[in-house]
């Protein structure tokens, strides 16, 4: 499986790397699970359907975060990323906080999958 980032992404967590200072191990975690089972699990995880797209993208509800201790998955932090199954490739789009934006950018999907 390779791993892939948007500009976009990129922004988003050297952003959330100021506030949550773990969040890059947090993310190699998500990767080794991501490499096993890269398709959607509720209630960690589901897929997002109604945006007109081939590409399957699916959001992370539950990540869990070392900088916010005795929270576990319940960290507030969501992910959304693009898995092309094919190509056996995972391309992270959108990382940000719940308590920061309610939804994920949908416009920054569209641009990049369509």
């Amino acid at each position: 499986m390779t791993f892939d980032e948007l500009a976009g992404f990129k922004k988003d967590l050297k952003t959330l790397l100021k506030k949550y200072t773990s969040l890059n191990d947090d993310l190699e975690v998500v990767k080794k699970v991501l490499e096993v089972m890269p398709d959607e699990r509720p209630p960690f995880s589901f897929r997002i359907d109604d945006l007109g797209l081939e590409t399957c993208i699916i959001k992370v509800k539950k990540i869990a975060c070392k900088s916010l201790k005795g929270r576990g998955v319940n960290s507030g932090l969501h992910l959304i990323y693009a898995h092309f199954k094919e190509d056996q490739k995972i391309t992270f789009i959108e990382l940000y906080h719940k308590n920061d934006k309610e939804n994920e950018d949908r416009r920054r999907i569209i641009d990049n999958f369509k």
